[in-house]
């Protein structure tokens, strides 16, 4: 019996402490566009509405976005060069324009019992390892705070003001790991949001 402590202990220990680190999830994003994003060319010009979008209160010109709104418009922006597109002078016209919203809002998520246990007796895990301990390990956690954060992008027609492109990308982390930072976040979101753009009207995908 000593043997088989010696034995399994180190084993449950490496399981517990792999239960603690949490990957990042994936993100799930819904897109829809119309025919018309297939003929931008490389070089097209965009503009950046400085109002964020879904803030219906703020007129154009004068909203005043925050730093972590900022940083999920360099994160878009990003994407957006990637995909040839080029930003206009400040002040310039362009066929495009673009509004970036987000949202983040935090809330209690409760543990849930570990898939990999040792059980009473040995045998009764998920793999039945048979280690034959006689106590009961359970390697899910209590509750935490989590963070559920959310990027939309809209393109328009920027002379009729019509919608050409719209996405949201959404995902949950903890508020305590690096991924709910605003810049880490910002650009998760925003290269998956873009990931094969325009990417496959009304289907909603998961992006690791």
């Amino acid at each position: 019996m000593m043997r088989h402590l010696s034995v399994a202990l180190p084993f449950a220990a490496a399981l517990a402490l792999g239960g603690c680190a949490t990957a990042v999830p994936p993100v799930e994003v819904t897109r829809f566009h119309s025919n018309a994003v297939a003929g931008w060319a490389p070089g097209t010009r965009y503009t950046v509405d400085t109002a964020p979008l879904g803030d219906a209160a703020a007129m154009p010109g004068t909203a005043a976005p925050s730093l972590e709104w900022s940083s999920y418009r360099g994160a878009v922006e990003r994407q957006l060069q990637l995909q040839g597109l080029v930003a206009a002078p400040d002040g310039a016209r362009a066929p495009l324009k673009v509004r970036i919203g987000f949202d983040r809002a935090v809330h209690e998520s409760v543990g849930k019992r570990s898939p990999v246990s040792v059980g009473v007796g040995g045998s009764t895990g998920s793999y039945g390892s048979g280690v034959g301990l006689g106590v009961g390990i359970n390697l899910g956690g209590g509750s935490r705070r989590m963070a559920d954060l959310q990027l939309s992008v809209r393109i328009d027609d920027a002379a009729t003001g019509q919608a050409l492109w719209e996405g949201r990308a959404l995902t949950a982390v903890p508020v305590k790991a690096p991924a709910s930072q605003p810049s880490l976040a910002a650009a998760k979101l925003a290269e998956a949001l873009f990931k094969d753009f325009p990417g496959e009207s009304g289907r909603t995908i998961s992006v690791p």
